[in-house]
């Protein structure tokens, strides 16, 4: 019976697994497809460790319960902000548990057990694989979650020949599961792979800065599933090796869509930077600012916005610090009934990873159609009466489109600056991820409006309703 039921229960998790993840491509729909996913995990999990009689019933569900409340916290505590640091963290613990089990594999193999009818070549192979990549990807995560955090320098780390040292540091790495696969019983051979893998890691992620953080996460997630995949192999379990094939393919994909919407390929992620050498180049922040910064008002922008027929709104990564989807969306809703056309423009890469700005706005309940993709919205900023960018800014930044030598050259953005009236919301003249001044805060048709996201918008909601 056994051998009808577990493959059966291993199909409905994988179709599980494939409708969540179709799920997950739009909004309305992501809530389900999120569901859908965690039921197909709950199913492989309970039939694998009934199947390979791993725990008694009790521990299985201790252990239910325990990753319920743990998950339950994590929901309620972690604040959409922090979640790409999340994501790195968890793509750090999915890739050390593929590396600890196939470790675990490996050293029963050793001591005489057995691996079924498993060729013992792939399941060294495998193991091998699934110690490199799931090493690489912890302590890969842990700097990119350092990094997120502010806890590991978000600047660009480099020193003498650090590409050879890495080179140097893959082969070695290489020549390990090679003799892993020579001498299977030598098991020392593993723990020296997941220390030089774990050194590569830390030297792969370290040099990157962080305004390129957010492609690396998704990079990682790919690896921690492609380390789940190579897993499966080690332990000829099915379902294991389709839900990392998944994870590692989207989280590919994911990858070459947030390059693209930076227009940078990959290889330039992972072994150039945003350079300084381009940016020395390029003026400093003093000599684009100086005279020429003109401040605005609550009042102010309330008698601009009466006027107007048209308003883009463009959330950034200021708007999620300060939590201030809902006064936006009241703001919104006041213009809106003044008659007032509204849009939200949305970059693909604006806040710290993909769907971040829809995700918020979307938790304040703003209509689906008002969330714009930049290559639609792009055309109606040139129609558009006021301009609200709140706190982006690489996103908006001009240079990317007129300076061909700035270090974001090419980069697509958000074409604010071609409005009649550009209001920036922001807290300072800082630059963002990229660590460039942006010359839209100086330019005639701007206006600062300095402050916190949140209070300027209450400030301002609460303008427009005296007037």
């Amino acid at each position: 019976m056994n051998e009808i039921l577990i493959p059966l229960a291993y199909l409905v998790a994988s179709v599980l697994f494939i409708m969540g993840l179709k799920g997950l491509t739009h909004p309305k729909t992501a809530v389900r497809g999120n569901r859908l996913g965690a039921t197909g995990m709950l199913i492989a999990l309970v039939v694998t460790l009934f199947d390979q009689h791993v725990l008694t019933f009790e521990w299985i569900i201790a252990g239910l319960a325990v990753g319920a409340l743990v998950g339950a916290i994590l929901a309620a505590k972690i604040e959409m902000t922090a979640m790409p640091e999340l994501v790195a963290m968890f793509n750090g613990f999915g890739g050390i548990a593929s590396s600890l089990v196939a470790g675990a594999e490996l050293v029963k193999f050793a001591g005489g057990g057995s691996i079924g009818a498993i060729p013992v070549a792939q399941f060294t192979i495998a193991a091998g694989t699934s110690g490199l990549i799931g090493m690489v990807t912890f302590t890969g995560s842990m700097i990119a979650f350092g990094k997120l955090r502010g806890l590991v320098s978000t600047g660009v780390v480099t020193y003498p020949g650090a590409q050879i040292v890495k080179i140097l540091f893959a082969l070695a790495c290489l020549a390990l599961i090679v003799m892993i696969v020579m001498d299977p019983g030598n098991i020392q051979n593993y723990w020296i792979l997941m220390a030089a893998a774990a050194i590569l890691g830390v030297l792969a992620v370290i040099p990157i800065g962080g305004a390129d953080m957010p492609v690396v996460v998704a990079l990682l997630n790919s690896y921690s599933g492609i380390a789940a995949a190579a897993t499966g192999f080690v332990l000829n379990n099915t379902v294991l090796i389709i839900a990392g094939s998944l994870v590692g393919a989207s989280g590919i994909i994911l990858t070459m869509i947030m390059c693209k919407a930076m227009n940078r390929s990959l290889a330039n992620v992972l072994f150039g930077t945003w350079g300084d050498s381009a940016q020395s180049s390029m003026p400093g922040a003093d000599e684009i600012y100086e005279g020429r910064i003109k401040t605005t008002s609550a009042e102010e922008v309330a008698m601009m916005l009466d006027g107007a027929s048209s308003v883009i709104i463009v959330p950034g990564y200021g708007l999620a610090v300060a939590q201030a989807q809902h006064t936006v969306r009241d703001l919104s809703n006041l213009l809106k009934a003044n008659g007032t056309d509204v849009k939200y423009a949305i970059h693909p890469v604006a806040g710290r990873m993909p769907g971040h700005m829809n995700v918020l706005l979307a938790e304040a309940d703003i209509p689906y159609d008002e969330l714009v993709e930049m290559d639609v919205v792009n055309p109606a900023f040139q129609q558009c009466d006021v301009a609200i960018v709140l706190g982006a800014n690489d996103v908006v930044n001009p240079v990317a489109r007129d300076d061909p030598n700035s270090p974001i050259a090419g980069m697509p953005i958000l074409d604010a600056d071609k409005a009649r009236t550009v209001v920036i919301v922001k807290r300072s003249l800082s630059p963002g991820f990229a660590g460039i001044p942006n010359p839209l805060f100086a330019a005639d048709n701007t206006l600062m409006f300095f402050g916190d996201a949140k209070k300027n918008m209450l400030d301002l909601v609460a303008a427009i309703k005296d007037s």
